[in-house]
């Protein structure tokens, strides 16, 4: 085994059982991660210097190859299901050694950093990767550290071991494909295999934090977050990827704490990450300007991004391998963002959903009782053409607006929130930026410009004093008017021209809602059942 780097931890790779392995790379720089990965074939660089990468079969995560694994100090914590799957011990080890036997011989890289920017909750990690490219994604996503001395003495809490290129035998080793993203928080451990996207990474780290921040009382949040003209002016915007938590966090005239997860502690909100993930089909670079900017700069890598290679030019709109084309990129690629990660409370909570079904009006406000039902509920809508076989719009409950991350009972960030939005008296707001004037393939997706203008109303109190109408089928408020934005659009069925058809899409929609609701009756109070649609 050979070292090489100029911040190499005491801790070495051996405290995981990696034994014999090629050159261990720790903490490279973004240039030296750029040379490895390039000279490996990995990656190539294009115009301006966004590394531009290939993932392979996996363009997004694989849900179905996720477990946990049963084990005593987590086993009666764990929300047991189709999205934490269980995984025995005796699997897992097997697993274990298969990858440690995989390494030997192999050339490895190593980061050393942390999650959690507030320094109170903040916890050491090491990513262990067989890519460089990978390397650098961790690199990018979380946060750094820069005094040599810490990383020499850096000694992880959580570490994630990736290696894409072993794949499991489903018969053998209790998986359910070749591909397996294993989750151990009895032994901290993560294992990866048999997927070169990236994004398992992040969201191995995410579900950790996840699972030990609300037992020291801190909610945990997929969101994202901005403040104005100070600290105390804090906004968080929950949803599923597709929404526009990336994009309507990313306001020129707000300062962007982080675009996905974050906490909430009894001192205020922290970012748990150092860097972004968006989603860039499609950019435009006049509504999503710091989002495009980001393309353009060294360091940022481009997944599954068609290059020409004549030219080595990107284009944004091609999505032949995938409409899932992402964007890593260190926080401090965005000009307006916060280098310290941290805030105080929020004042205002978004949730965001993408209803292609038609209903939802695009802003209203919501009662905490009606924010605990909708938390609980996660909706957005799949539309067709997504995945195969969907032909028309299709629910898409997640709790929490992240089930697949969230290890523990929903009750418990429900309980968590609901707590936090009470004593800080924040405001809670549903935001459609989903379809009007009709379903998906029929009606037309809510303007930005619009969205955008009502989030900032809602921000700036404008419509603190504006008399509200009660949306009938769900009894949202729903404000009469916002500035700068038509009227008639402001309720949805006045976007319909059938408008009997729209009564028929709306009884749908919130027999939907009732039916993904009933998992959760026995564990809410009669107030926030009663805030259900009608």
């Amino acid at each position: 085994m050979q070292n090489f780097g100029a911040f190499i931890s005491d801790y070495g790779v051996e405290n995981h059982g990696i034994k014999n392995p090629g050159t261990v790379y720790w903490n490279l720089t973004t240039p030296m991660l750029y040379e490895q990965a390039t000279r490996r074939n990995e990656a190539k660089i294009a115009h301006l210097g966004p590394l531009i990468v290939q993932t392979g079969s996996h363009t997004g995560r694989s849900p179905n190859d996720r477990f946990i694994v049963k084990e005593p100090s987590s086993e009666a914590d764990i929300w047991w299901g189709k999205i934490n799957q269980p995984f025995s011990q005796e699997n897992f080890d097997y697993l274990y050694r298969k990858m440690l036997a995989y390494t030997q011989n192999r050339d490895i890289y190593v980061f050393d950093g942390f999650v959690g920017a507030d320094p109170k909750y903040r916890m050491p990690i090491r990513i262990i990767t067989e890519y460089a490219w990978h390397n650098l994604f961790a690199r990018n996503m979380f946060i750094r550290e820069f005094n040599p001395e810490k990383l020499r003495t850096h000694r992880p809490d959580f570490t994630v071991i990736d290696m894409p290129g072993l794949k499991a035998e489903p018969d053998q080793d209790g998986t359910n494909s070749q591909t397996f993203i294993l989750v151990d928080f009895g032994r901290r451990l993560v294992l990866i295999g048999g997927t070169e996207y990236s994004g398992e990474i992040k969201k191995s780290i995410f579900t950790a934090m996840n699972y030990f921040m609300p037992k020291q009382g801190v909610m945990s949040m997929h969101c994202s977050a901005n403040f104005g003209e100070d600290r105390d002016d804090v906004a968080l915007f929950f949803g599923l990827s597709g929404t526009g938590k990336t994009t309507l966090s990313s306001d020129p005239n707000r300062m962007l704490i982080g675009d996905d997860e974050h906490g909430w502690s009894d001192d205020g909100v922290f970012n748990y990450e150092g860097g972004c993930y968006a989603k860039v089909i499609n950019l435009d670079p006049k509504g999503e300007p710091e989002i495009f900017e980001t393309t353009r700069k060294f360091g940022t890598i481009l997944e599954n991004v068609i290059m020409d290679t004549s030219n080595r030019r990107v284009n944004l709109d091609d999505g032949s391998l995938t409409e899932n084309t992402r964007s890593s990129y260190p926080i401090s690629h965005v000009s307006n963002a916060v280098r310290d990660g941290v805030a105080g409370h929020p004042n205002n909570v978004f949730f965001l959903t993408a209803d292609a079904f038609g209903v939802l009006p695009p802003i209203s406000r919501l009662t905490n009782a009606q924010a605990m039902y909708h938390f609980l509920s996660g909706y957005t809508a799949k539309v067709a053409g997504t995945e195969r076989g969907i032909t028309e719009p299709q629910p898409n409950f997640s709790t929490c607006f992240g089930a697949p991350f969230m290890p523990l009972r929903p009750g418990v960030y429900a309980e968590l929130l609901g707590e936090k939005i009470r004593k800080h008296d924040a405001k809670v707001w549903l935001v459609n930026t989903g379809w009007t004037g009709g379903p998906h393939g029929v009606g037309r997706r809510m303007k930005l410009a619009y969205t955008r203008r009502m989030i900032t109303a809602a921000l700036n109190g404008e419509l603190d004093d504006v008399p509200m109408l009660e949306e009938p089928f769900f009894g949202l408020q729903v404000p009469q008017h916002v500035p700068d934005v038509p009227d008639d659009i402001l309720l949805s069925r006045n976007t319909w021209s059938d408008k009997d058809a729209y009564d028929a899409q709306a009884s749908k929609l919130v027999g939907m809602f009732k039916a993904n609701f009933k998992q959760f009756e026995d564990l809410v109070t009669e107030e926030i059942k009663a805030a259900g649609p009608r």
